[in-house]
């Protein structure tokens, strides 16, 4: 995971793809996606919703942000 600036964002926005929009994901779930990704998942959680690709509350998370393929 790049340490910051344009570098991380470009790899939050492609890693956000996978979470469909409109959807609401437990932390869990959120967990299990990331996981294969990398092993700091409260970290890429952090990140992206710091990013705002991500939004949470009551223990729900869920997309904000990112491209969206429209076909």
């Amino acid at each position: 995971m790049p340490r910051g600036g344009r570098k991380r964002q470009v790899v939050l926005e492609e890693l956000v793809t996978v979470f469909e929009p409109g959807a609401r994901y437990s932390e869990r779930e959120v967990n299990a996606v990331l996981r294969s990704f990398h092993a700091d998942v409260a970290a890429l959680r952090r990140y992206l919703v710091d990013g705002e690709l991500m939004d949470r509350a009551n223990g729900q998370y869920w997309r904000t942000g990112g491209w969206i393929d429209p076909s």
